[in-house]
């Protein structure tokens, strides 16, 4: 009775690791609806999902109107370029967004003054949810 409880548990194991395994290296990049600049897909969102259908570039509004409805959650905070000087671009602050039963969103946040702003980033497919990290 011993072994099968320490069999069943490497089984258990084995199966975990090969889950994260199976996520690793997932990481695309890909260029935006326009070709401006490129983002990041991590993970594969379920086939047919409004998920799928999102693309880089998105506002945030194009989001909300795909999605029918606005994020569970979410937070913004200052990205590294916050700090360089003269840095005049839309991702001094980033806004991540929880969908939950879908993933999370990025979005740039706008520049040192609040201006610009709201253009899709990330994708990260996480039904889960543990993607959010506030």
């Amino acid at each position: 009775m011993r072994n099968w409880g320490i069999g069943a548990a490497l089984a258990l194991a084995m199966a975990t690791s090969a889950a994260f395994a199976a996520n690793d290296g997932q990481t695309r990049e890909v260029p935006s609806k326009d070709g401006r600049f490129t983002g990041e897909i991590v993970g594969t969102p379920a086939e047919g999902s409004k998920f799928a259908q999102l693309q880089i570039g998105m506002s945030m509004q194009e989001v909300q109107d795909l999605m029918d409805r606005a994020p569970d959650r979410f937070h913004s905070y200052e990205s590294g370029k916050r700090w360089i000087p003269f840095y005049f671009g839309n991702d001094a602050t980033r806004l991540q967004a929880l969908f939950r039963d879908e993933g999370c969103l990025i979005f740039t946040g706008g520049n040192v003054w609040g201006g610009g702003g709201s253009e899709l980033i990330q994708i990260e497919a996480d039904p889960s949810g543990e993607c959010y990290q506030p």
